[in-house]
């Protein structure tokens, strides 16, 4: 009698998905048991990863750094595969660049004994709020606050310390107080890329101390994150990645006892019509896909999914950060080196605010090069700013930053205080543009998780619940149908790829040892 193999239908081939089938085609006779197959609705793999060129030097367009290399899976292949060194420029190789130049509107250089205060208290308030060892802050019952309102009350209680904040600073009827308030602004801008919270007030300060990062240095990858998601693909056999077949339904047998084929109980439909059957399936897709496959009329779910999967995925954080690289005119001095600059933007409320600096400038913490000598510039943006990003021309970003550098960069102000001294520069002029799309990317819609107000961890825990959902009582349907990866699966490192491959990891083992092929 022969056993027909069970299918194994994998969902995405970024780096959740491609881990999973590397890890079940290369787990030790299980290619021979198993039929595998990685299907992928865009026209490449990597997902959330993608290397590429702008102007000569190599730059990363979705994930961009080893968050710490020790004990980073993806620091490990990067090394096995000699991808941390190469004869080509690529984006932050030199890890760090000069000590930042603070730039208030206005043009007016800030000095370090304005900045480094605020800095060390934003630095604190956040070691304080992920946990860190050896570190307090003086306010009891937190309670349910977010992320946002806890730093603003950090900032508070620092200001109620301290005297004479309504001191002037000698230039436009600045404040310290005023510019103490730009400084942190620029830092909380920061966070949002890195969390992907458009607003920090929607970031839930409980769960931040869950979120783990590894020891030693962050560091990009020489030759591009590309070639750890093309190392993990390489093992598997031509064919077994289909590229273009965007998945529209998810047919599923909940454990109810009715209807229950035992065959093939995944029933996947495409795009083009098409239908394939799998006994297990393991779905990759992004937060943001699967927010919109639960909220609109069709669902990508048939039937829907259960309640407490549902949810965790709408209490779930996910928000849009994306990437803009300009180009230095090449008609500029040579000699002028462009600085790393932190720009300090006036608040809504003030009257000192320039009119022509765009809104979604206002926002953005920090203009600076790829590299050191780079004539390349970088510049993140998050939640709505990002979203508009996306939405504009090439020549709306170049006069929106041409506005900006003129008002921060080449307006010479000579002032006296102590504080504060006037910044020039040679005019700037911009060449080309490139910026991310990740927010209305269809395959995406959006950047990474994180855990919103009204989430917690829980919430992750139960995005890498596989349905049917076991339970004591007996069982009528297949284990196993359905089951989830990514980095919004991982409850404590969400929103990295090294929590993607974890979770690609987890999930190929949960099916191995299923068909005891390993014991865990």
């Amino acid at each position: 009698m022969v056993t027909k193999k069970p299918k194994v239908v994998i969902i995405g081939a970024g780096m959740a998905g491609l881990t999973a089938a590397n890890k079940l085609y290369t787990s030790a006779g299980s290619k021979e048991f198993i039929e595998l197959c990685v299907v992928e609705g865009g026209n490449r793999i990597g997902g959330r990863i993608i290397t590429s060129e702008f102007v000569g030097s190599r730059i990363e367009m979705g994930a961009t750094w080893i968050h710490g290399i020790g004990g980073s899976p993806i620091y490990k292949i990067a090394q096995e595969i000699n991808s941390l060194h190469s004869e080509k420029p690529w984006e932050c190789m030199d890890e760090f660049l000069d000590d930042p130049l603070t730039i208030a509107e206005g043009g007016y250089h800030l000095n370090s004994s304005l900045v480094d205060p605020i800095c060390n208290l934003f630095k604190n308030l956040m070691d304080f709020a992920q946990g860190k060892p050896n570190v307090e802050f003086p306010q009891s019952n937190i309670g349910n606050l977010s992320i946002g309102s806890f730093l603003r009350k950090g900032l508070d209680a620092y200001w109620g310390s301290i005297k004479e904040q309504e001191e002037t600073l000698g230039f436009d009827n600045c404040t310290r107080k005023s510019l103490e308030e730009g400084i942190f602004a620029m830092l909380e801008n920061t966070q949002r890329t890195y969390t992907s919270a458009g607003d920090l007030e929607t970031l839930d300060f409980n769960s931040e101390s869950e979120y783990r990062m590894f020891p030693g240095k962050e560091i990009t990858i020489a030759k591009g994150y590309s070639t750890i998601v093309e190392s993990l693909a390489s093992v598997l056999p031509a064919g077994m990645i289909q590229l273009g077949r965007k998945v529209t339904k998810i047919e599923w047998q909940p454990d109810d006892g009715e209807n229950c084929d035992v065959t093939k109980p995944v029933k996947i439909h495409f795009c083009d019509g098409s239908i394939m059957y799998a006994d297990h399936v393991i779905v990759t897709v992004s937060l943001g896909v699967l927010k919109q496959g639960i909220g609109d009329n069709t669902g990508m779910f048939s039937p829907p999914l259960p309640r407490f999967k549902t949810e965790a995925i709408s209490r779930l954080g996910f928000g849009v950060v994306n990437k803009l690289f300009l180009q230095l005119s090449p008609n500029r001095d040579e000699a002028m080196k462009f600085p790393n600059l932190q720009m300090v933007f006036h608040q809504s409320d003030s009257k000192l605010r320039h009119p022509r600096i765009p809104w979604w400038m206002r926002r953005t913490a920090s203009l600076c090069p790829i590299y050191g000598t780079s004539n390349v510039l970088l510049s993140w943006f998050a939640g709505k700013e990002a979203l508009e990003l996306e939405s504009l021309s090439d020549e709306e970003i170049i006069d929106g930053f041409s506005t900006m550098i003129s008002n921060l960069l080449e307006n010479s102000k000579n002032n006296t205080h102590d504080l504060c001294n006037g910044h020039a520069n040679s005019a700037i002029k911009f060449d080309k543009v490139l910026k991310t799309q990740w927010g209305t990317d269809p395959l995406f819609l959006g950047s990474y998780s994180y855990v919103a107000v009204g989430s917690s961890g829980d919430d992750l825990d139960s995005m890498a619940e596989p349905l049917p959902k076991r339970s004591n009582h007996s069982f009528n349907s297949p284990p196993l149908q359905i089951l989830f990866a990514g980095e919004a699966t991982h409850r404590t490192h969400y929103s990295t790829t090294h929590g993607a491959y974890f979770s690609g990891i987890r999930e190929a083992n949960r099916l191995l040892q299923h068909y005891h092929y390993i014991d865990i």
